[in-house]
């Protein structure tokens, strides 16, 4: 750097540029230490740290215990470091200054003010500029960082250079997640289509299936081996106390074979368990994992996608009035057309017990898929609320109705992309839910309830808005968790 017009090299006014360098420096280093860089290496930044010659954490450990250092392999033993490049305070393991300096410094050296951290001789100038990178990443190590540093003191050229890798730091941030948008596997069939329609289309009330069962597959597609064994841990909710079951990545996904298996069976296709085997989901799922010699690996996964995609192919070209073709559970029954929208939901809630085992970001589904799932619930709370009173676990109804007229009911008030307004009737299944006899009000986030439906919630920690009738608030929470299962 070019001195200013009237300033001879070497004074005190030519020293002040790269004074302010190593000032920026300081205040860089500074603020990278409390602002961090976000990655997976252990210092926050990406990948992990070069670690350096050993004989440096070595060197730092016998300075502290004032033990000799042994010279550094990638010196020569007979040429001393250079002094320009020489940590501070380090005079034990330098060589003897000769003749011509006088009081341990060179004529012309600036003072040693005490400013600085006293460090032991450290590794070269070329190893410590090869680290600027690190440093600028935070991710160097704490020794690592300390030479760095000390070295940007003394060191013009690395310090201005540090500075620019530091600023250059900014622009590796995002703002946004680098994982794909869920929606953007519709989008894009949906604009293929337009331009080109199907010649034997996937029917509407099984698209949510298609889509979430292939967000699944993605996922389950790209991790390695060994987390098809990380544990997971299965929620449900019976009767008044939340259930739970542990298992693997392997055991969920063939937990959604077996299940799946069902509408299959519905359908005219084999059993994947065998011909005799139960219709609960739970005692289906219970038989699988207690049948294999050997916990379920990633060999489940092929089994599971294939039969996926026949279930998808045989609804696409089945005739008309398939989709309310039941399909049983053991204890109850649904149509086809409701069946798929139930298995899109496991799909999605099991997909995020997947992503959290191996601790992957999983979005929820788009919001047309998420109000069919929340849709399928609040058709379904009347009768969960029979249930319940059937086993004593609710209040008598307030009032009976004939089948089909209005009866009491309560507002419930789905907020987000999957939300709306469903009314639904307290006292009997066969009574019609009506704006004109609400009773009680409850508002939920939309992924909050689906939580809840799923058992991943307990009702008493939902955030519900409640107004009205409480007792028959609190009712339809608790026939809300009671639809979850394995």
């Amino acid at each position: 750097m070019a001195a200013p017009r009237g300033v001879r090299p070497g004074t005190r006014h030519a020293a002040q540029p790269a004074r302010r360098v190593r000032e920026r420096v300081r205040r860089a280093a500074a603020a990278g230490g409390r602002r961090g860089v976000r990655g997976p290496g252990p210092q926050g930044g990406h990948g992990g740290a070069r670690r350096l010659h050993r004989d440096v954490d070595a060197g730092a450990a016998a300075g502290r215990a004032g033990q000799r250092v042994p010279q550094a392999a990638h010196l020569p033993a007979d040429r001393a470091r250079p002094e320009r490049h020489r940590g501070r305070g380090a005079q034990a393991a330098a060589p003897r200054p000769p003749a011509a300096v006088v009081g341990g410094r060179r004529p012309g050296d600036r003072p040693v003010t005490g400013s600085y951290r006293t460090v032991p001789a450290g590794p070269s100038h070329s190893v410590l500029r090869s680290l600027l990178g690190a440093w600028a990443l935070s991710a160097c190590s704490p020794e690592e960082t300390t030479y760095v540093e000390a070295h940007l003191t003394e060191c013009d050229a690395c310090a201005e250079e540090a500075l620019r890798l530091r600023d250059a730091v900014g622009f590796l941030h995002t703002e946004h997640s680098l994982d794909l948008d869920p929606q953007l596997r519709s989008r894009v069939l949906a604009d293929c289509l337009a331009r080109r329609p199907a010649r034997t289309p996937v029917p509407d009330w099984a698209r949510a299936y298609d889509a979430e069962a292939a967000r699944l597959d993605a996922l389950v597609r790209d991790i390695g081996d060994g987390e098809w064994h990380a544990p997971v841990r299965l929620r449900w909710f019976e009767e008044e106390r939340p259930v739970a079951r542990r298992t693997t990545v392997a055991g969920v996904i063939g937990h959604l074979m077996v299940v799946d298996g069902l509408v299959g069976v519905a359908l005219g296709l084999d059993d994947p368990l065998s011909p005799a085997a139960p219709l609960a989901p739970q005692r289906r799922t219970e038989r699988f994992w207690g049948a294999a010699p050997v916990p379920p690996t990633r060999g489940v996964h092929a089994p599971w996608r294939e039969q996926h995609h026949t279930l998808i192919r045989r609804v696409s070209f089945a005739s008309d009035g398939v989709e309310g073709v039941p399909v049983s559970y053991g204890d109850f029954e649904l149509p086809l057309c409701d069946a798929m929208v139930d298995r899109a939901f496991e799909c999605w809630i099991h997909g995020t017990d997947i992503a959290e085992a191996v601790a992957y970001p999983y979005a929820a589904p788009g919001g047309t898929y998420r109000r069919e799932m929340i849709d399928l619930t609040a058709r379904r709370l009347p009768g969960a609320l029979a249930q319940r009173r059937r086993q004593g676990l609710a209040g008598p109804p307030g009032e009976l109705v004939a089948a089909g007229a209005p009866g009491r009911s309560l507002h419930l008030e789905v907020e987000g992309a999957g939300g709306g307004d469903w009314f639904i009737p307290l006292d009997s299944p066969a009574a019609v839910g009506s704006a004109d006899r609400v009773v009680a009000q409850l508002a939920l986030e939309d992924v909050e309830f689906c939580q809840l439906v799923a058992g991943r919630l307990e009702p008493d920690e939902a955030a519900a808005g409640r107004r009205g009738d409480r007792a028959a608030a609190r009712d339809v929470l608790y026939a809300a968790a009671g639809l979850s299962r394995m």
